[in-house]
């Protein structure tokens, strides 16, 4: 089963077996990349692009804004990134949606 096809089938809740909603499948789908971590660097400029592609390419949605990332993310928007990761590590990907569909 393709990395897409598993982010969504993956249930939020154990007793949930319904297809998740395009952003969170995209959220679902971006934080697994990261998580292999298959560069030495540039890991989550690869992951937003891929993510970027899609949702435009297969889910038909709107490209997520990054909390405003052009590039590397610094500073304040960089911790909020990270601190939206971490989240997901923890399995709640609200945070990150949030983030990633934020301006």
């Amino acid at each position: 089963m393709s990395s897409c096809a598993t982010c969504a089938r993956t249930p939020r809740r154990r007793s949930s077996t319904h297809l998740n909603p395009p952003d969170e499948i995209a959220c679902r789908f971006h934080h697994r990349l990261v998580l292999i971590h298959p560069f030495p660097n540039g890991n989550g400029r690869h992951a937003r692009l891929l993510t970027d592609l899609l949702l435009e390419k297969v889910l038909r949605r709107p490209r997520f804004s990054w909390g405003g990332i052009h590039g590397i993310p610094e500073g304040d928007v960089r911790a909020a990134y990270l601190d939206a990761l971490r989240a997901a590590d923890k399995g709640d990907y609200r945070k990150f949606a949030e983030f990633a569909r934020k301006h």
